[in-house]
């Protein structure tokens, strides 16, 4: 594991090009900042600073080397490198609220945007017009999309919602895409069906993730839970309450494991294995060690101002010092990750690897 700072300001999203080797990150503002790795040292090499809203979800497509963001101001850009520069290509979303997060389909053709107007956008690329349309998702939803993930089959979405729903969709485009074979989750696929409708989350669905097999759908709730529904034991979803504070991103890194982090500022690693058996295996960031006198005197204020405390018991030991947004995977295939990576608030990145 590695640790890198940004600055002071939060990191609210980011998204990895396909090598590793360059970072988009944004740093709670309208402003996509892409750094290259040189060395040891994060250089800065673009600036994209088309949005007039804070940005809030970036995703970037490994093949095509592009980049999707959306933001608070309602809109959506979808970013090309030319001669060295990134031009953006506005994206008609049809949304009245902000945007909330934003993803790629596996085979790149398409991307999903939640957003606060209750809709999911399905944004595919009309070859005549020369632009990007969209499709609406809007049936069943009551409140803002907070989440998405895309099943490896390329037609499926997931979404977290803040309405305490974890959902499965069909985004089946027949414009650009063949008509789908069945999966466990449904057979018929027509756009917009609804193939898995989780209520009683427990909470604010922050992240969803599917499995590498896509048979499995892992969500984190505000209410400090994991929770994984299985498609082949009959769509059954089984819910781990933790002791920690809420999680708000999760990750499948193998077919049976998943790491989740959040509020607590670290990540931990859970196991499903067999069906209705979810584990909590173990907390991933094991600090040092450090006796009270060891830590600086602006860490240690930093410290009590975060917990409201003079308990030297809740000295931040972790790497982040303050509550992880995102988990991104970086290096590996979807169903052996290598590397992932963690952004928090505290505007630092930390690199981890997976040992399977």
């Amino acid at each position: 594991m590695s640790l890198y700072s940004f600055g002071l300001e939060p990191l609210s999203c980011h998204a990895w090009n396909k090598d590793g080797t360059q970072i988009a990150v944004s740093p709670n503002n309208n402003v996509v900042i892409i750094y290259e790795k040189k060395g040891k040292e994060w250089n800065k090499i673009h600036e994209l600073s088309e949005h007039s809203g804070r940005i809030t979800g970036i995703d970037w497509a490994p093949e095509s080397n592009r980049i999707v963001t959306c933001a608070a101001d309602r809109n959506a850009y979808v970013w090309t490198l030319k001669d060295g520069t990134w031009k953006p290509t506005l994206v008609l979303v049809r949304i009245n609220r902000a945007a909330t997060c934003v993803k790629w389909s596996p085979l790149e053709n398409k991307f999903a945007l939640g957003s606060g107007a209750r809709i999911i956008s399905v944004c595919y690329f009309e070859k005549e017009n020369d632009w990007w349309l969209s499709k609406h998702i809007k049936k069943a939803i009551r409140s803002t999309v907070l989440s998405l993930d895309w099943h490896p089959n390329n037609i499926l979405l997931a979404a977290g919602s803040a309405d305490l729903y974890c959902r499965v969709f069909s985004a089946y485009i027949k414009d650009i895409e063949a008509k789908p074979g069945p999966t466990a989750w449904g057979a018929k696929m027509p756009f917009g069906e609804l193939l898995l409708e989780h209520k009683d989350c427990g909470g604010w669905v922050h992240s969803v993730s599917f499995s590498p097999s896509g048979d499995q759908l892992a969500w984190v709730a505000h209410n400090s839970s994991v929770t994984v529904a299985d498609a082949t034991n009959g769509k059954e979803a089984t819910q781990l309450t933790t002791e920690y504070l809420p999680l708000v991103s999760v990750l499948y890194v193998s077919p049976t494991e998943l790491v989740a982090a959040g509020h607590d500022c670290c990540p931990y690693r859970f196991t499903y294995k067999v069906p209705g058996a979810l584990e909590f295996v173990k907390k991933l960031d094991i600090p040092k060690q450090t006796s009270k006198g060891s830590i600086s005197a602006m860490q240690h204020f930093k410290n009590l101002d975060n917990k409201a405390t003079e308990d030297a018991r809740n000295e931040m030991t972790t790497l982040h010092q303050n509550s992880i947004i995102q988990l991104r995977v970086i290096s590996g295939e979807r169903d052996k990750v290598e590397k992932y990576s963690s952004v928090g608030l505290d505007g630092a990145m930390v690199l981890w690897e997976f040992k399977h």
